[in-house]
C-alpha cells in the first residue's frame, strides 16, 4: 500500500521534526507541548506500521503483532493529544510572560 507507506514516512518525519524542536526549545511548557505533538506523531507511526503489516503478510503471528502495534500506537497518539490539549493555555501564558520580559 503506497499510501500507507507515504503516511508512515510522513509521521516519522513529523516525529523527528518535533523532537528537534523539543531539544532546541528553552521554555518548559513549550517543551511539554512539543513532547505531546511528538507522541502523537510516534503513535500514528506505530499504528500505521501495524496496519501496513496486515496488508503485507497473512499469518496469525502478523495479526497478533499488528494488533498490538495498532493498539499501542493509538494509545500513544491519544495520550499525546490529551497532553497537547492540556498544555495549550500554559504555553500561551508562558509566551506572554517571556515576550513581556524581552521588551
Amino acid at each position: 500500500m503506497p499510501f500507507l507507506v507515504f503516511l508512515i514516512i510522513l509521521s516519522a518525519s513529523f516525529y523527528i521534526y518535533y523532537k528537534i524542536k523539543y531539544f532546541r526549545s528553552k521554555r518548559p511548557m513549550e517543551r511539554k507541548l512539543l513532547s505531546g505533538k511528538s507522541s502523537m506523531a510516534l503513535g500514528l507511526f506505530v499504528a500505521l506500521f501495524g496496519l501496513n503489516q496486515l496488508f503485507l503478510f497473512s499469518t496469525t503471528t502478523t495479526y497478533v503483532v499488528a494488533a498490538v502495534f495498532i493498539l499501542l500506537g493509538c494509545a500513544s497518539a491519544w495520550v499525546g493529544f490529551k497532553s497537547f490539549r492540556h498544555h495549550i493555555p500554559y504555553v500561551k501564558e508562558e509566551a506572554k510572560h517571556f515576550d513581556g520580559q524581552t521588551r
